[in-house]
């Protein structure tokens, strides 16, 4: 009857985890110290053909104003980040927002959250983001 039992535990495989980049070892965990199977960050290009985020721009408004990524760079974030969930700025103008929807809580959560940057690139985010 033991066996029996035990047999059934035995036969499941349990959660097996998809796509992580590290290695199981023979007791069941995952090193992730002395190897980084991920690549270091993209430097943030600002001139060039591989260009993937906006310079801050004190006399632009909108995707001149810059302060963020380009939609070039957020696509090649997401190539290089699987699963990443990363977007552009809402740039839509405020009053062309239609109230309540994704994108007006968007800009409403992070002009909230960005109030006080103060810096020249913090304050052409928020004027990307119309804040």
């Amino acid at each position: 009857m033991l066996k029996k039992s035990m047999k059934k535990f035995n036969s499941s495989s349990g959660y097996v985890q998809k796509n992580n980049p590290f290695e199981v070892t023979s007791c069941g965990r995952r090193r992730n110290f002395m190897q980084s199977p991920l690549k270091k960050a993209d430097p943030r290009r600002t001139i060039g053909p591989g260009k993937n985020f906006n310079k801050a721009n004190p006399t632009g408004t909108g995707a001149d104003a810059g302060g963020g990524m380009t939609q070039k760079g957020v696509n090649e974030y997401k190539r290089n980040n699987p699963g990443s969930d990363l977007k552009t700025a809402v740039t839509t103008k405020p009053s062309e927002l239609k109230p309540g929807s994704k994108a007006a809580g968007r800009r409403k959560s992070f002009c909230a959250r960005s109030r006080n940057w103060k810096g020249p690139r913090g304050r052409a985010a928020r004027r990307r983001w119309n804040c």
